[in-house]
């Protein structure tokens, strides 16, 4: 009876110590993520990736201290869809948020629409897509994670995805949380105070719209590439670059001047890429939009100090619905059961999938509900090789290119002979992926 009795008091002891709840020690034993998301950024627009112009020094350092794909992809290189798989971890067929804006009404301009009923009764529906989904905040709750939502963010307000904080209110693109990084980094500190203050671990979602146009990078900036091109839109596009770069720094420099390195995960990507027009502010072809390299890769970066061993992975493709995975896993917690990603410290799990898929679909709905609607094109990486698929599903408008030799996709080798049985075997693949005729 006596032995019985020290264990029930040293239950309860464990009990009030917090031992058995794991809320009541949640920032020591749970580590904090900060997903840092650049905005319309070339994959090769980086010091780390060789660029011979561009300065990046902040995460320069960070890929020199994290983990690095250097052949990481998005699903799709439009930022609302890209930016939802980001959260959710699912394919735009998935969460079926394929697109930016509602289906415009034929004859009617862009900025009449986006006052009317119509479009709020669309954007309501995209809202309701994303409040259904598993996104990260959602899922990280269960360990009693704060996070913040700032930057870019489509989706109605903050709490639409989850987030128990945040800058934006429900207007296109982001509204107030556009302000960060371009205007201020404060709703970041003021957010780290709170989560030191309620001793939770956190998340924040840094998501700046940079080097997202307008191109309207500081003099200090600026004058750096001036002098480096003919085109005064290239220069700006690369100010913006390492204005973006800049804030980058001094989000690293805040946690580790709080003593956080130990204790946060960071992880980088692009939401899509950008090859900058040298006549205009716009984009160039095979860039933002297209089914391209130029608008699908991104470097990937995960780093946690004194957990994750620094590596240089130049070989195998991997995705962005990789890293909601991959941040589950180091807090402790199972993905969703439709989320298809893998943890991207597993190193098998790295080498022995063959291929990466994705899906470009129009820049406005056709159909609120049917993904297949608006497809536009379907593509897979296998081994150095890209099948580009369009919606027709036409042989003769499908494109191959061995990106191992031909990174800017040149030599589009699909009607060679040669490549037929190679066709046949990545289209089959390609098909069970995902297969709009049968949605």
């Amino acid at each position: 009876m006596k032995t019985i009795n020290l264990l029930v008091t040293f239950f309860v002891l464990l009990l009030f110590a917090g031992f058995l709840n794991p809320a009541l020690h949640a920032a020591e034993e749970y580590p904090n993520i900060v997903l840092i998301i650049s905005d319309d950024q070339h994959w090769g627009d980086y010091g780390f990736m060789g660029h011979s112009v561009l300065k990046t020094p902040c995460l320069d350092r960070l890929a020199e201290q994290g983990l690095l794909f250097t052949r990481g992809y998005v699903p799709a290189s439009l930022c609302c869809p890209s930016l939802a798989s980001l959260i959710t971890g699912q394919y735009p067929h998935q969460h079926r948020i394929t697109s930016n804006d509602p289906p415009l009404p034929e004859g009617m301009k862009k900025g009449e629409f986006y006052k009317t009923q119509a479009y709020r009764d669309g954007r309501n529906m995209m809202i309701e897509q994303m409040k259904k989904a598993p996104t990260l905040p959602k899922l990280l709750a269960q360990h009693g994670y704060l996070s913040m939502q700032t930057g870019k963010w489509w989706l109605g307000d903050y709490s639409s995805g989850g987030f128990t904080h945040g800058m934006t209110k429900g207007g296109r693109h982001g509204d107030d949380g556009l302000k960060i990084g371009r205007d201020t980094m404060k709703p970041i500190t003021d957010f780290l105070d709170l989560a030191a203050k309620e001793k939770k671990p956190f998340f924040l979602w840094y998501a700046p719209m940079l080097p997202h146009d307008p191109h309207d990078p500081p003099e200090q900036f600026l004058n750096n590439y001036k002098d480096k091109t003919n085109s005064i839109h290239q220069a700006k596009y690369w100010g913006n670059v390492e204005r973006f770069d800049n804030t980058c720094g001094q989000l690293l420099d805040e946690l580790e001047q709080r003593g956080l390195n130990e204790k946060t995960i960071v992880a980088y990507v692009c939401d899509n890429g950008w090859i900058q027009d040298q006549n205009s502010h716009r984009f160039a072809p095979k860039s933002k939009q297209s089914q391209y390299d130029g608008g699908l890769r991104t470097p990937i970066i995960v780093r946690w100090t004194g957990h994750i061993t620094p590596n240089r992975n130049n070989t195998h493709s991997v995705s962005s619905l990789d890293i909601v995975p991959t941040l589950l896993k180091l807090a402790g917690l199972e993905k969703d059961t439709s989320q298809p990603g893998i943890d991207l410290l597993d190193s098998n799990a790295v080498e022995s999938r063959k291929a990466v898929f994705g899906e470009c679909f129009t820049h406005d709905f056709v159909d609120l509900l049917r993904p297949e609607k608006n497809l536009r094109f379907r593509w897979m990486i296998e081994d150095g090789w890209k099948l580009i698929v369009p919606q027709s599903g036409e042989r003769t408008g499908i494109e191959l290119y061995y990106l191992t030799d031909d990174p800017n996709e040149t030599k589009n080798l699909a009607q060679s002979q040669q490549q037929e049985q190679r066709i046949e075997s990545m289209l089959s693949k390609l098909n069970s992926f995902y297969d709009p005729q049968k949605p």
